[in-house]
């Protein structure tokens, strides 16, 4: 099967192809040997929370922090945190 890929670089693959795989709406995409390989992957919320929380180097203690400091906010009147 062929696909043409588009001015923004898009491609469009085939229903078929993606049916057969059981695709979801996310790939991870590499090159290996001159080729493109896709694999579908499917991202759970959890999973993509812990990502961003990776990439901004934040800790479990820094998220407890913040959970706390919001429920202080929220249990105390505005201005008397």
């Amino acid at each position: 099967m062929l696909a043409k890929m588009t001015s923004k670089n898009q491609l469009t693959l085939p229903k078929s192809v993606t049916e057969a795989v059981g695709a979801g709406p996310y790939f991870e995409v590499e090159a290996r040997n001159g080729q493109i390989i896709l694999t579908p992957v499917r991202i759970q919320r959890a999973d993509a929370v812990r990502a961003k929380l990776a990439e901004l180097d934040l800790t479990e203690q820094d998220v407890a922090d913040a959970v706390a400091w919001a429920r202080a906010s929220v249990d105390s009147p505005r201005g008397k945190q």
